[in-house]
């Protein structure tokens, strides 16, 4: 499974980084970090990470096909 994030769509919520805290992260200044960019999420992972694209507040994030 693998994440794209919509970068400009962002806002900083941190709603995921609560669901998925080994996919993403929030850093001091409030920019989104993604753990996996450019690899799989591994398979333990991807549970919290839809869960995580699912509460997005902004629709940043989705599922690859």
């Amino acid at each position: 499974m693998r994440v794209d994030v919509d970068w400009d769509r962002c806002e900083g919520h941190g709603i995921c980084a609560e669901q998925a805290p080994k996919v993403f992260s929030l850093d001091d200044e409030g920019e989104l970090h993604y753990a996996f960019d450019d690899n799989d999420i591994p398979d333990d992972l991807a549970a919290s990470a839809r869960s995580a694209i699912g509460v997005c507040p902004v629709a940043a994030l989705r599922e690859q096909a």
